[in-house]
């Protein structure tokens, strides 16, 4: 569970106890929820390329169960057309003091062939603070693939946060409809210096993103005439309520 989510969490437990006499007692069985966008940013290539990013998620439930929405999306401003979009809608319940299960679908809508997905994962806070999101996927056509995305948030000050991330996919098999390779498919890497303006609620970044495909999924980008890796400035807001 990423320290965002937690303390969207602890508010809510907050509101909750402080707007009903005695509730303490039976706080666990309160109802929930909250919305945070981690990226909203604008990014352009080191190609002059623009592209609008996303990845929010939103959820509703209690201590022990909870629905959570996951949503991560890439339109290229240029073609004005998807690059990915991305809609995962699982359970998500505690297996330890710091990290959740989660199973349930993913749904795939890009430009191309669309996708669906079953999935199971874990998500939570390894030692030393670092947020893991870790996912296998199996889609209807029997492919399996597997992603991991690690994300690290160092406070240079009270309200300037410089955050490190990376997000690694690989595939079990080869799916030529979406172009996708058997191995390591693709990574991306980020790093975005960030202000805290509003209590984390409203929170404006700059950075840096490189992509790279791999493998046969680099080589059926190079096919299409597109490219494997690129470098981006990005800018943009995070946003939590």
């Amino acid at each position: 569970m990423k320290k965002r989510e937690l303390m969207m969490i602890a508010s809510g437990i907050a509101m909750t106890l402080g707007a009903v006499p005695g509730a303490g007692l039976a706080a666990e069985a309160k109802v929930y929820y909250g919305f945070q966008a981690e990226q909203l940013e604008y990014r352009i290539s080191d190609e002059s390329e623009k592209r609008l990013v996303w990845d929010a998620d939103a959820f509703v439930g209690t201590d022990e169960l909870k629905l959570r929405w996951q949503g991560e999306g890439e339109r290229d401003l240029d073609a004005d057309s998807y690059e990915k979009l991305e809609n995962r809608f699982v359970l998500q319940t505690p297996i330890s003091d710091f990290f959740d299960a989660k199973g349930g679908v993913r749904i795939d809508t890009p430009e191309g062939a669309d996708r669906w997905y079953g999935t199971v994962g874990v998500v939570g806070l390894a030692p030393q603070w670092f947020e893991v999101d870790a996912d296998l996927f199996v889609s209807e056509t029997g492919d399996g693939s597997a992603r991991l995305d690690v994300e690290y948030e160092g406070l240079l000050t009270n309200r300037i946060t410089l955050t490190p991330s990376f997000e690694i996919n690989a595939a079990f098999s080869e799916d030529r409809e979406i172009e996708v390779g058997k191995g390591l498919s693709s990574a991306e890497f980020g790093l975005r210096l960030s202000y805290d303006l509003i209590d984390r609620a409203i929170v404006p970044y700059v950075g840096v993103a490189y992509e790279r495909k791999f493998g046969d999924t680099a080589d059926f980008a190079k096919h299409d005439g597109e490219d494997y890796e690129a470098t981006y400035l990005v800018t943009g807001l995070r946003v939590m309520f």
